[in-house]
């Protein structure tokens, strides 16, 4: 006997896809660098705050269906969480959490106010870091004991390793407002949370890289997370300089400086696979063989991630050419954002995102 059929919210419920916080992070990514290079063009701070703004009321709009999903189709959520793909993408509620964070202290603070803008960053925080956690947990256990094959493999599989090296890029900045007692701990915390996902973005790395390789390309609708390698790339180095500076008090000011060194190096490996990534994607594109799909929306927080490094990076350094290179690819960030969100708002005024 067929199911009966499902119409109005409860399809849009039933079909929810857990990759949609991608485009959370995506927005709030967008947020932070508007902010960060309106020293170039003012008018980029209004960008800012209106990013901010859209980013959370996306992020309470798309929590409402991801969590009753879990009461009224259970069986859909769970068969998500066990898929070897899409299973990947519930990590992007926590990333999507963490870069809300970060919204509220770099863009937020001058709206809100500082008191009430880290006090939001604090709870985004603190929910981001622990549903990152137990993701960055739950897939690798369910992946073990689920058949995966070579074909399976793609950088999606890199969202559960990102969320925790996103964690210290606020964590970082909100040491200071935490209790004294506290904050080297936390310090700890952050260094902890940063080193699980950097080696095991390395593990996952080789292999992906080797599934790219020797398997058959990945399908069309894949393409995009390809660019997802600039993720752990640029969200690393941004996460690593704010530990940085935030560690001088307890650690000494040598310390700061080697990770700043060691910042550089991480970084020049994102301009190696910016290239790389960009090729495939063009292949792609004169081949059309890049259908819209919610992984479109990889196009955006990698590179958001890695133009923010590369400011944070040329400021550090002092030098203005590698600066105006970060304005550059803000400026195509700019321009993936804008087509991917027209593209898929087009698709929700459809329904189209919402059939099974």
């Amino acid at each position: 006997m067929s199911e009966p059929e499902i119409r109005g919210f409860k399809q849009v419920i039933k079909n929810f896809a857990p990759s949609w916080f991608a485009s959370v992070m995506g927005t709030g990514i967008f947020a932070v660098t508007s902010k960060y290079y309106s020293c170039y063009w003012p008018w980029l701070n209004s960008v800012a705050v209106g990013l901010w703004i859209l980013n959370v009321i996306l992020f309470c709009v798309l929590l409402i269906p991801w969590i009753t999903r879990w009461f009224l189709f259970t069986e859909y959520a769970l068969r998500d969480l066990n898929h070897p793909i899409i299973g990947q993408f519930y990590a992007t509620l926590p990333i999507g959490c963490l870069v809300l964070a970060v919204d509220f202290l770099v863009v937020g603070t001058g709206f809100l106010g500082m008191e009430l803008a880290v006090s939001f960053a604090k709870a985004c925080w603190v929910l981001g870091a622990i549903l990152a956690l137990v993701f960055a947990i739950a897939t690798p256990v369910i992946n073990f004991f689920n058949k995966v094959t070579i074909a399976d493999l793609n950088p999606a599989w890199f969202m559960p390793p990102v969320s925790l090296i996103v964690a210290p890029i606020a964590g970082a900045k909100l040491l200071p407002y935490w209790p004294q007692y506290f904050q080297k701990l936390l310090l700890l915390i952050n260094y902890a949370l940063w080193g699980m996902g950097f080696f095991l973005f390395i593990f996952l790395a080789v292999i992906c890289f080797y599934r790219l390789i020797v398997a058959p390309p990945l399908p069309g609708s894949l393409v995009p997370t390809i660019w997802i390698y600039l993720g752990p790339i640029g969200a690393g180095t941004l996460a690593l300089l704010n530990l940085g500076a935030a560690s001088g008090h307890w650690l000494g000011g040598f310390v700061q400086s080697a990770i700043n060194l060691f910042g550089l190096i991480y970084w020049g490996f994102g301009f190696w696979w910016l290239i790389i990534a960009g090729i495939v994607t063009l292949i792609n594109i004169l081949h059309r063989n890049l259908p819209y799909a919610l992984s479109w929306w990889a196009f955006t927080f990698p590179l958001g991630a890695y133009a923010g490094a590369t400011f944070l990076i040329a400021s550090i350094f002092q030098c203005p050419p590698l600066k105006s290179y970060g304005f550059i690819c803000y400026c195509l960030l700019a321009l993936c954002w804008l087509l991917v969100f027209c593209q898929t708002f087009f698709r929700v005024c459809t329904g189209e995102l919402f059939k099974g």
